[in-house]
């Protein structure tokens, strides 16, 4: 669903008085278009313009596999028919991809990482579809819904294990952007027994350390963040028990004049999708600090570590602030 964004505020009015953190500003979805966002959490809304979402009723869950790669089954939450007459073998690792604002089923996230999962082996690959919740004008409104969409995974989770007897301890979350923060609210509701969570440039507006629905290193065994447009769209601040910053994490080689963040909000998705069947993978570079980061450095402090990949860095105790250099286009790793 796409919306064209009236700009309310007249050129003659002055916005020196607004809060700089409660000022409009740009942001991107999932699909490229921006938007015009009021991140000021009392504003209100035409009620008209935004679409009614109720998680539990309007999530879709399509299940992939190497049988059906590339026509979906639906997974019914509560309703274990459902998986047991679907391809999903609970013998395979799971893996569930969940878009961004304004994104749906069709974000080509889905399908570039679920294609290379299965190029290299049996997966339950599933894709999470909260377009209905997530397709807003009003940003906040999509941001304030990830805790709801993180209890319907879990939830589906849950139906996946009675129905088939699999473990959480077999699957991995992939989200990008508002995303990254549902899978994290997944994950706070399997008590932190899900295997691994990937926070692809977790989103920032609206975030901060400390608040009950942003992701955590305690949401599952082990969970990775990278960064490709923090202090921007995406989160400054580490989230994960690894922390990998491409290029400084800030901006990305190739993607020229990205004033508002556009492609380097993007580009976390094309790395971990890679990541998952190059040859020589994205080594990184163990910093001493995020501070360092932040500075433009990063001195090496102890053994460096792969971003992304599958087996994801689970049994290698992968922790810290993490950097690496990446080419300014596809093929993006450089070993």
């Amino acid at each position: 669903m796409q919306y064209t964004v009236t700009i309310l505020l007249s050129l003659g009015l002055a916005t020196s008085a607004i809060p700089v953190e409660l000022q409009p500003t740009l942001i991107r979805d999932d699909h490229g278009n921006m938007h015009l966002v009021n991140p000021d959490p009392y504003s209100v809304i035409d009620a008209d313009l935004e679409p009614f979402f109720n998680a539990e009723a309007d999530m879709v869950f399509r299940l992939f596999t190497r049988r059906n790669q590339f026509q979906a089954q639906i997974l019914g939450l509560n309703n274990p028919s459902s998986v047991q007459s679907s391809n999903f073998n609970p013998a395979h690792p799971t893996r569930f991809t969940i878009h961004g604002w304004n994104a749906d089923g069709s974000s080509s996230m889905h399908s570039s990482i679920r294609d290379n999962y299965l190029t290299v082996g049996e997966f339950n690959v599933i894709s999470v579809d909260w377009g209905r919740g997530a397709s807003t004008i009003n940003y906040n409104t999509a941001r304030n819904r990830v805790a709801a969409v993180g209890n319907v995974i879990s939830r589906m989770i849950n139906t996946l294990v009675s129905a088939t007897g699999t473990f959480p301890n077999s699957m991995a979350l992939i989200g990008h952007s508002l995303g990254a923060h549902a899978a994290g609210n997944a994950g706070k509701m399997q008590n932190g027994r899900i295997h691994t969570i990937f926070g692809l440039d977790p989103a920032g507006p609206l975030f901060s350390l400390g608040h009950s629905d942003i992701l955590t290193p305690n949401d599952a065994q082990y969970v990775e963040a990278i960064f490709t447009n923090a202090g921007t769209l995406g989160f400054n601040q580490p989230l994960g028990n690894s922390n990998f910053y491409p290029n400084g994490g800030r901006s990305q080689p190739g993607c020229g004049i990205d004033l508002v963040g556009a492609c380097a909000h993007s580009r976390s998705q094309d790395y971990f999708a890679e990541s998952l069947t190059s040859s020589v993978g994205f080594r990184a570079t163990r910093c001493v600090s995020h501070a360092e980061i932040q500075s433009g450095r990063c001195t090496s402090s102890g053994p460096g570590a792969f971003m992304g990949g599958e087996p994801s860095n689970h049994d290698w105790n992968v922790q810290g602030i993490f950097a690496m250099n990446t080419n300014s286009r596809s093929p993006f790793a450089m070993g």
